[in-house]
């Protein structure tokens, strides 16, 4: 590691760059995004990642191993300013953005099974269902008009670093549409009203599950084109639907053992 430059104020241009990365806006004006927890930091880097540069604090740990890196020591109280933790470790890393993953892509790619988050709006549960989709051997994970980005720090923290996969791709409702009725999926609608039972549908055929909004579901052009609307057996007194996490989990997981019964 480069001989480390100090940084005391708050007004220094580096400290000032990692705030405006904040924002969703200055993410993708900057290209660049924020890590502040060494487990997510590693996953990155395994990704295929880079640093751009590192803040670290010697008083906190871990002691910064990235030997050849710019780094810059900071105080323990302006690391704690920046940092979107509570607690954070003692390094934030400034990485560099990969572009968005498109249409061109997925055309190129080998898929035989995805999952489709449709509008999702809460970083949280997105991130939740990349994490499930990797554990689940999902092929792709389609982000369909989405608000969000993927180095949204919610979504990077709650996706436990799968959000750096190379198996997600955004586009547009009609682009996925197009793509996945062309490509010959089967399109698996999650739907409380769903005239299937989730353990009466055969993932085994190429599949797509589309998953909708956490308040409103999927929007009529989704359920109108889907070949089945699959909905969770629930009993429950006062509870009429799951979180869309939970019920993402449930679709990939008994995909999942489908594809183990061969």
């Amino acid at each position: 590691m480069n001989e480390p430059l100090l940084i005391t104020s708050a007004q220094n241009s580096k400290i000032k760059l990692v705030n405006r990365l904040r924002s969703k806006r200055g993410r993708q004006s900057e290209a660049r995004f924020v890590i502040d927890y060494e487990r997510d930091l590693r996953r990155a880097l395994q990704q295929g990642y880079d640093i751009d540069f590192i803040l670290y604090c010697p008083d906190l740990p871990p002691a910064p191993d990235y030997r050849g890196i710019e780094a810059h020591q900071v105080t323990p109280s302006l690391l704690k300013r920046v940092s979107y933790r509570d607690n954070p470790d003692g390094i934030i890393a400034i990485m560099r953005s990969k572009p968005a993953k498109e249409l061109a892509q997925l055309e190129v790619a080998e898929i035989q099974h995805a999952i489709v988050l449709v509008d999702l709006q809460v970083p949280g549960n997105i991130g939740a269902l990349l994490r499930t989709a990797d554990a689940a051997d999902i092929d792709a994970i389609i982000l369909v008009d989405t608000a969000l980005d993927l180095y949204n720090p919610n979504v990077i923290r709650s996706s436990t670093g799968a959000c750096f996969l190379d198996n997600i791709y955004q586009l547009s409702s009609e682009e996925a549409l197009a793509f996945l009725t062309k490509e010959g999926f089967q399109i698996l609608a999650a739907d409380v009203a769903g005239g299937r039972m989730l353990y009466d549908v055969n993932f085994r055929p190429k599949s797509a599950i589309a998953l909708g909004s956490e308040d409103q579901g999927l929007s009529p052009d989704w359920i109108n084109r889907a070949d089945q609307c699959v909905r969770i057996p629930m009993e429950g007194v006062i509870s009429d639907s799951l979180n869309v996490s939970v019920t993402g989990a449930l679709f990939m997981y008994e995909l999942y053992r489908q594809k183990q019964l061969g």
